[in-house]
């Protein structure tokens, strides 16, 4: 039986993809950072996974129209690099920026929300940026079968049928069987200890819990409003509280600190099959090669390998080694030696040697890093700014030298520092400087020297790359003895 629809809202046959980006992904370091997770990189293609999910829905077939137009929701501090990575792929698509974390639950409403201000009430296809999926095709059939079934008012999930015991994976019990191998869902199952993993495998009536959601708009908000109306609420106030800034959505800062964090799973799906439940839940089977790439194991088994179960990425040699993953992103030669069951990262500021069988310890790997304020546990030697970027080459007790590549129109914030003076030297390009009530142009091979507590500006009047090394020196040289005065990216 087809679903009232909500008042003033039109019903279509139309898919919205969500892409659900906020995640941090520490499981993958040293490759991710908190500053730069792993949606953001190329874990198992020359496409950063975000880019991946972004094109997934791309010759979808079904019945259902899909919007040229995917939400994605983002937090503050991957904007750019959200926006700038989802240009590259040629999508003009709408960006949520969440303020601060708070779990899938408040971004799928915050989509949700957007979605119905559209005036339609289509059906959200919400997807992790995170995950790798090699058969399209056999994703977009799932995908096919549950817009049926959502279009008919229920929240429906792509559920995984197990490979193997994982207690790595939430797990869903399978219900009536319904048609084309979907089901009604049972009910969901947290994370189980190894036993019970092995017992619901053995049982052949749990799948895994894929986390892709496909629902109508408005029947998530009244499935949310019905089971967790604060949420709900301050959802809908941040959203109407916030702005507008160009391509991104910005809901009140104010207003979204009061949204209760939680997961879609916690939130609304594990209540499915409950009598306080406004609805009810399908799972459909998904067989496409899905991974969540929730450790570098699971990027080995996503992998191709070699006859000994080796797999590498860039400058990388295997000498006896078997069944190990070995990756060099800083150019250097990695070798390894009768290693089994190893992973090896080598990034420019960081290397990991781990046994695969250990790669959830990760987490608490990071962890320890960031106690004790390492920098590395946040961000990469090369970090990426609205801009361009900037790469630290060298650093001492008072000095710090950078490479800063500026885009070409780009420019970067007014601003000056208490505790550091700075000499830039042009490499490559040509730089116009403002430094206090100074403004001047620099070529290829010329300098300047900006003192402590001077206002300064760096721009890139020309149409190719500005190059620049600069020298800092002072008795403090950390990120945030920047004071900016005028910011045209808005992070004043």
């Amino acid at each position: 039986m087809a679903r009232e629809q909500t008042p003033g809202i039109r019903s279509c046959r139309r898919i919205v993809p969500v892409i659900l980006a906020g995640g941090s992904g520490t499981r993958l370091w040293p490759m991710s950072r908190e500053q730069f997770p792993k949606q953001l990189i190329g874990v198992v293609g020359r496409d950063s996974l975000l880019q991946a999910t972004v094109i997934r829905m791309d010759g979808f077939a079904g019945d259902f129209d899909v919007d040229a137009q995917p939400i994605i929701v983002c937090g503050e501090e991957h904007r750019f690099t959200t926006e700038e990575q989802v240009r590259l792929c040629g999508v003009d698509a709408k960006i949520i920026v969440e303020p601060a974390r708070r779990d899938t639950a408040p971004a799928l409403t915050l989509a949700a929300l957007a979605a119905i201000d559209r005036g339609e009430d289509a059906i959200l296809v919400a997807m992790p940026s995170d995950h790798s999926i090699s058969d399209i095709p056999a994703l977009h059939g799932a995908i096919a079968i549950a817009a049926d079934h959502a279009e008919r008012g229920m929240i429906v999930t792509l559920g995984i049928p197990p490979t193997r015991p994982d207690t790595g994976f939430g797990y869903i019990r399978l219900g009536e069987a319904l048609d084309n191998g979907a089901h009604l869902i049972d009910r969901f199952v947290e994370k189980p200890a190894a036993e019970l993993a092995a017992q619901y495998v053995a049982a052949q009536s749990y799948w895994w819990n894929s986390g892709i959601f496909v629902v109508r708009a408005s029947v998530w908000l009244d499935a949310l409003h019905h089971l967790n109306g604060e949420m709900h609420a301050t959802c809908i106030a941040a959203l109407k509280d916030g702005k507008v800034d160009g391509r991104f959505i910005r809901p009140c800062p104010d207003q979204f600190g009061r949204v209760p964090s939680d997961s879609i799973d916690y939130a609304v799906m594990e209540h499915i099959g409950d009598s306080i439940s406004p609805c009810k839940g399908v799972v459909v089977p998904l067989t496409a090669g899905w991974s969540d790439l929730g450790s570098w194991d699971a990027v080995w088994e996503a992998m191709e390998k070699d006859g000994l179960g080796n797999v590498s990425s860039g400058r990388v040699v295997f000498e006896g080694a078997t069944s190990s993953y070995a990756r060099s992103e800083g150019g250097r030669l990695v070798a390894c030696v009768g290693t089994a069951n190893v992973v090896v990262i080598d990034t420019d500021d960081a290397v990991l040697v781990a046994d695969r069988s250990h790669a959830q310890d990760i987490k608490r790997l990071v962890a320890r890093i960031r106690e004790q304020h390492a920098p590395e546990a946040e961000m990469h030697r090369k970090v990426r700014r609205p801009w361009g970027f900037y790469d630290s080459i060298e650093r001492g007790e008072r000095f710090q030298v950078k490479h800063i590549v500026v885009a070409p129109g780009a420019r970067l914030s007014l601003q000056m520092h208490h505790h550091r003076a700075e000499h830039w030297v042009v490499v490559r390009g040509t730089a116009l400087v403002t430094r206090g009530d100074d403004q001047f142009l620099l070529s290829e091979n010329e300098s300047t020297y900006i003192p402590l507590g001077v206002r300064h500006r760096l721009e890139n009047p020309g149409k190719v790359q500005l190059e620049i090394i600069e020298v800092q020196s002072g008795s403090y040289l950390g990120e945030d003895d920047i004071v900016r005065l005028d910011d045209c990216y808005g992070r004043i």
